[in-house]
């Protein structure tokens, strides 16, 4: 069961992003501010939830949330200041786009840099314990995949209307026959050596 706050009277955003382990594309990050008392039968960690069932999750979040905001690293920023910290940055760009200013930012992961001069707490799998991360979860991974199904059209045969960017094999296929992409993360290993050893 997830907990509805960590705080008593503060008034809490959960940060959570998607796509850091993705070969192409931006890493996009959300910032929810909930009711205290709120809660959701199906909310959880986005990983969790099936497609269909995070479209439908997404639209509670969006209808009863007290603020939101989603923010993005692009590729280029990634290639820049590397995954982590482009991370950081989109999280940074979705708590400024809160309506509501947040007394305190929980952290989904062990590592945050702070924004905006707020508190923060950082919580290893927050997304599966706390209902404001869970609904920064969705929201960041529904928000990326929207994005990278938009990308797709742009650069059709890399299946990321399917893998949304991240090194499944029909993806690394599509490298391997189409060369590196416009938004293609160039800082990352795209075809690792280990496995063009086993390949035909």
């Amino acid at each position: 069961m997830l907990k509805s706050a960590y705080t008593h009277d503060l008034v809490e955003a959960g940060c959570d992003e998607a796509g850091r382990g993705c070969l192409a594309g931006p890493v996009v990050a959300a910032a929810v501010i909930l009711p205290k008392k709120f809660r959701h039968p199906l909310l959880n960690d986005s990983k969790q939830l099936t497609r269909d069932e995070r479209l439908e999750v997404r639209t509670d979040i969006l209808r009863e949330a007290l603020a939101w905001g989603v923010g993005e690293a692009s590729h280029e920023e990634i290639d820049e200041i590397n995954i982590l910290n482009a991370s950081f940055l989109a999280m940074h760009r979705a708590v400024e786009k809160l309506s509501v200013r947040p007394e305190m930012l929980l952290i989904d992961g062990n590592r945050f840099r702070p924004a905006l001069d707020l508190p923060y707490q950082c919580i290893v799998k927050g997304d599966a314990l706390y209902y404001s991360i869970a609904a920064a979860s969705v929201l960041a991974k529904t928000y990326r995949d929207e994005r990278m199904q938009q990308l797709a059209l742009e650069c059709p045969g890399y299946a990321w209307e399917t893998n949304m960017g991240y090194p499944t094999p029909e993806h690394r296929d599509g490298i391997r026959n189409l060369g590196v992409s416009l938004y293609h993360r160039k800082t990352f290993q795209l075809l690792p050596a280990q496995l063009e050893l086993f390949d035909d």
